[in-house]
């Protein structure tokens, strides 16, 4: 089996320099034929390109492809139009593995396709999130990494030909959020199975929470929000309505936790500032989503509106 590992990749030069690394140093056994690291430049202006070509002997795995900004689901298209290997591994540019990382998406494919009978499966690896540049795969696994997530591309290997017969990746999800889960839709109706496989962990490394980053959280949440309409208007199903937060639920829900809105970036900034001055930036963060998930719902719905 020959793999490619798809990765898009814009402006996240150094934790993209520790997740190629990690890459070239995997151990690997007979049942994988060899693989490539294909990286997808998405216009990116922080220098990757120009490292990359730079540093193009320490990484002899490695592919540079290059687009204009247009989006991960549009580097993923090319990353898969590509490929040279009939498994494709997505991973996110900020996310660490270990050594045995690719050999335990192999071993747990193998398996599946045995037990199942059939091909029409994929693995779904752990993704431990960590803002320990240093020493990112030091971080235990948390509560708060748990996902339901059907397809998520931050760490998961299924083979080729589905992603061709699914149609890849709707590059209309121009902004933040969904594109994966909603290509997961599609990979499902093809009656494709989830595999989990914990061994095969990511290290999802993203700075220390602080303050400054809520703008660009929030804008995050509307924008997903926005996303999460066009997704339903794809897929008109409950599933998908419980998924982008779209019910009275969690209407009701996030309104009674954010007490309607007054708990937000403004007024629990001191609560925030405070936990993270006592060195609980992630803490801090999980606080934040209180108002994030509010700003979330708001946006689908606002979204919902001026689509009706």
């Amino acid at each position: 089996m020959f793999l490619s590992v798809v990765i898009p990749t814009y402006n996240r030069l150094p934790i993209l320099e520790k997740c190629l690394r990690a890459l070239e140093n995997q151990r690997i056994t007979a049942a994988i034929a060899g693989y490539e690291v294909v990286v997808v430049d998405d216009g990116s202006t922080d220098g990757t390109v120009d490292w990359l070509n730079r540093h193009r002997s320490e990484f002899p795995h490695v592919r540079l492809l290059k687009q204009d900004h247009q989006g991960p689901a549009a580097a993923r298209n090319l990353g898969i139009e590509q490929a040279q290997g009939e498994t494709i591994v997505f991973i996110d540019s900020d996310l660490v593995v270990l050594d045995g990382f690719l050999q335990a998406h192999v071993d747990a494919l193998l398996a599946g396709e045995q037990q199942q009978g059939s091909d029409r499966l994929f693995t779904y690896g752990t993704v431990i999130n960590t803002c320990n540049f240093e020493q990112p795969t030091s971080e235990p696994f948390k509560v708060t990494d748990y996902s339901r997530a059907y397809f998520a591309t931050g760490n998961v290997a299924i083979a080729r030909k589905w992603l061709l017969q699914a149609g890849c990746f709707d590059t209309g999800f121009q902004l933040y959020g969904w594109e994966d889960l909603e290509l997961g839709v599609r990979l499902k109706q093809l009656g494709l199975k989830l595999v989990k496989c914990p061994q095969a962990a990511g290290y999802h490394w993203h700075p220390p929470f602080a303050l400054d980053q809520i703008p660009k959280l929030i804008d995050q949440e509307i924008q997903r929000g926005r996303m999460g309409v066009l997704f339903y208007q794809k897929h008109p199903t409950w599933e998908v309505r419980m998924m982008i937060q779209m019910t009275w639920l969690h209407q009701a829900l996030w309104g009674l936790l954010s007490v309607g809105g007054r708990l937000n970036e403004r007024s629990l900034a001191p609560l925030l500032q405070w936990l993270i001055n006592q060195g609980k930036p992630q803490l801090a963060l999980e606080v934040a989503r209180i108002f994030l998930n509010w700003y979330n719902v708001k946006g689908v719905y606002a979204a919902y509106r001026e689509q009706s």
